[in-house]
């Protein structure tokens, strides 16, 4: 059950990260002084926090799993994108989300 808990926080973070970036660079200017706002700055402290609670589920899994399972957050920034950011989903992207999660079951079933 901690596992699953480190793996939801991480991805969490991730998404967090990965928003915060986003719309840190929409608001940067075209030097890199102005490219460190306080958004992206926080992006890359949710990474550094992220990153953390991944090395702990390297404690308790392989790494081909552990980093199988972890694709979950490709789907998960492309669903906050489109929440948040206004970014579409088209059908090549859903069908994309449907094969990562495919695959996810399918190393989850191998796995365990």
């Amino acid at each position: 059950m901690r596992l699953f808990i480190y793996y939801i926080i991480m991805v969490a973070m991730t998404v967090a990260a990965n928003l915060l970036l986003k719309s840190g660079a929409e608001k940067s200017g075209n030097s890199l002084i102005e490219l460190f706002n306080i958004r992206i700055l926080f992006g890359f402290v949710f990474f550094g926090l992220a990153a953390c609670f991944y090395i702990l589920v390297l404690t308790k899994l392989p790494l081909n799993v552990a980093q199988s399972f972890a694709a979950i957050q490709f789907v998960a920034v492309i669903i906050a994108a489109h929440f948040f950011l206004g970014e579409p989903i088209d059908a090549t992207r859903a069908l994309g989300i449907f094969l990562i999660f495919c695959g996810i079951l399918l190393v989850g079933k191998s796995s365990f």
